[in-house]
């Protein structure tokens, strides 16, 4: 039999959860629903690093940041592209931007660079961990060389990039971390388990930040996850969507569009497109299994596996 103090503990708990659905919960939707047109901030003069500059949402989020009047950092493996992409900056009367040759899966290189830029430039006010790849087949197709190249850029590179830049964002007060996850970071999707995962992880990281990070008085430093949808960057390079008018391929600058807005009006979570991230939530948190497999048989969005292409 329960003890006094134990049963009023329970009364406390089963008061508390009925005044937070009865009292608070309906407030803080009415709250959001009023408040949906959040106060942009600027980022004009600030330092912004994005990984993944030399082509697609990567570049488009420079030039992006570039007009808004940041001052531009840009990582890439490739130089060449991502020296195209600071060149077409500078030569732009934008702010001047920087470019430098970075695998971000490789530690010491990231804390290498992220030193030298603190110490000529300046420090990262905003970083963006948009590098990733993509590789898609079977899951026992995959090699044990692919599947670590997928947690090295696609997770670790994260780790680093966060370990490099975020204690002076936190020592300071200021800052913002922009993450790329995918709607393959909600759901489990075919030929894509290895990338499933690595996104799953991208998302249960920034989760982690973001509760950490709230448990400082007057936190400063944002988070935001972005889940698209396929975007036409080339890495979909073979896919089946059963109804393309109702579920379309993204096009890169919608999505880097809808990035910036999320950085600058502090958005947490956003998934792109919304209509698809709603049946995301749907079949994730509240929909039966069998109603579930319907929607993955019925209405396909599937990458195809890519082993041929590499073949051909």
């Amino acid at each position: 039999m329960a003890t006094t103090d134990e049963f009023l503990d329970w009364a406390k708990g089963v008061i508390h959860v009925l005044f937070f659905f009865v009292i608070l919960l309906p407030y803080f939707i009415i709250e959001a629903i009023f408040s949906s047109n959040p106060q942009r901030k600027s980022v004009e003069g600030q330092l912004v690093l994005i990984t993944g500059t030399g082509h697609g949402i990567g570049k488009l989020l420079a030039f992006k940041y570039a007009k808004a009047g940041a001052r531009v950092i840009g990582w890439d493996v490739n130089e060449k592209l991502n020296n195209e992409t600071i060149q077409t900056i500078n030569s732009s009367g934008y702010p001047t931007a920087y470019g430098f040759k970075v695998d971000v899966s490789n530690r010491q290189e990231v804390m290498d660079t992220a030193k030298k830029i603190q110490q000529d430039i300046g420090d990262v006010t905003i970083l963006i961990n948009n590098a990733g790849i993509m590789p898609h087949h079977s899951f026992l197709d995959h090699t044990e060389q692919e599947i670590r190249r997928i947690m090295d850029i696609n997770v670790m590179g994260n780790f680093w990039t966060l370990q490099a830049f975020l204690p002076t964002m936190r020592e300071k007060n200021n800052g913002h971390i922009v993450s790329l996850s995918s709607m393959a970071g909600y759901v489990g999707l075919i030929n894509l388990v290895p990338y499933n995962a690595s996104k799953f992880a991208v998302r249960g990281l920034m989760e982690g930040l973001y509760e950490e990070f709230r448990q400082y008085p007057n936190n400063n430093v944002n988070f935001t996850t972005v889940y698209p949808f396929m975007v036409d960057t080339g890495l979909c390079t073979n896919y089946e969507i059963s109804y393309e008018l109702l579920f379309p391929v993204l096009k890169p600058q919608f999505v880097a569009d809808a990035i910036f807005e999320a950085q600058t009006t502090n958005r947490r979570n956003v998934l792109l497109p919304t209509d698809i991230g709603l049946v995301m939530k749907l079949k994730t948190r509240f929909l039966p299994q069998k109603a579930c497999n319907y929607i993955s048989d019925n209405f396909r969005t599937n990458l195809l596996s890519d082993l041929h292409l590499k073949t051909n």
